[in-house]
């Protein structure tokens, strides 16, 4: 039996899976947003997940940003409450037994590669796109973590080919200006549309309010598709991927599929660009799933 922990924005999710991927059972909790109780509810999770299974699971649990590989401490996590801290470490302690850690980005791209949406694909690049963004490299079934475990971070790289409207950019929580994380996540499609038109409304409703015809919804949908698709088309141009995979809330926007690759090729350095962009098999289940698959099956 292997374990997933998806620690989420807002929840914490456990799984336990079979062998075949089938999962056993599925519990979750808010995230209480606090690093000492954030810890108490993930062991409490999978202390629940093992009585109702009736078995010890190996660990693998996504977070926000990632452990440095130089010191253990997590760094660039979004949940800023967990950057300097040894949550891998701490959550060993809490267990008596080891945990393997990975971005949640990467945990997508590994679920997907493994048994989802880029199944049977040489290199599949997965992009979350939800209240931050991030994105997971796998090649040959294999995480492609990088040197110093930051391989794929797409959140943090600038926003290419600006417009002169587009630059500087919004101010990140990282420090920087224009990272894409402020214009390709739910959040900065929420914020790009309240810029512009002064509504303050959630993704979800602008998506919704786009294809029931409202312009300035749809004006805003095409805006972030633009941009969505001159970041994809970046990192085309730098890793080739077989397959993209969407992940988070704007996935379920189907509206940017039709839409994206028109946009991905007119930017790609090459004379044809035909990869598919498709949403998660496993959806909001792909960050537990990947979790899980950290240890081999």
């Amino acid at each position: 039996m292997q374990i997933g922990v998806d620690f989420g924005g807002t929840k914490i999710e456990a799984a336990a899976l079979a062998p075949d991927g089938g999962v056993l059972t599925r519990l979750r909790e808010p995230n209480p947003g606090a690093y000492e109780a954030a810890l108490e509810t993930v062991a409490r999770l999978i202390a629940r997940v093992e009585a109702e299974t009736g078995g010890i699971g190996s660990i693998g649990v996504g977070i926000p940003g990632s452990p440095s590989p130089r010191t253990g401490r997590i760094r660039n996590a979004n949940s800023t409450y967990l950057n300097g801290r040894p949550f891998g470490a701490d959550l060993e302690a809490r267990l008596g037994r080891p945990v393997r850690l990975a971005n949640d980005a990467n945990c997508l791209a590994l679920s997907e590669a493994a048994d989802g949406a880029g199944a049977g694909a040489r290199g599949v690049l997965a992009v979350i796109l939800g209240t931050g963004c991030g994105a997971g490299l796998v090649v040959d079934g294999r995480l492609v973590e990088g040197a110093h475990g930051v391989a794929a971070e797409l959140g943090h790289i600038p926003l290419p080919w600006p417009a002169p409207d587009e630059a500087p950019g919004p101010a990140c929580w990282c420090g920087l200006n224009g990272c894409l994380e402020t214009w390709i996540s739910g959040t900065g499609l929420q914020r790009d549309h309240a810029a512009v038109t002064g509504q303050a409304l959630a993704a979800p409703d602008i998506v919704a309010a786009a294809a029931a015809g409202e312009t300035d919804a749809a004006a805003s949908l095409a805006r972030y598709v633009d941009r969505l698709g001159r970041a994809l088309a970046m990192a085309v141009n730098l890793v080739d991927p077989d397959v993209i995979v969407l992940g988070g809330g704007m996935s379920n926007a189907a509206a940017i599929y039709p839409a994206l690759p028109p946009v991905i090729a007119r930017h790609v350095f090459a004379d044809a660009w035909d990869a598919p962009v498709v949403p998660a098999r496993w959806g909001d289940s792909s960050g537990v799933r990947g979790a899980a698959w950290l240890w081999p099956r």
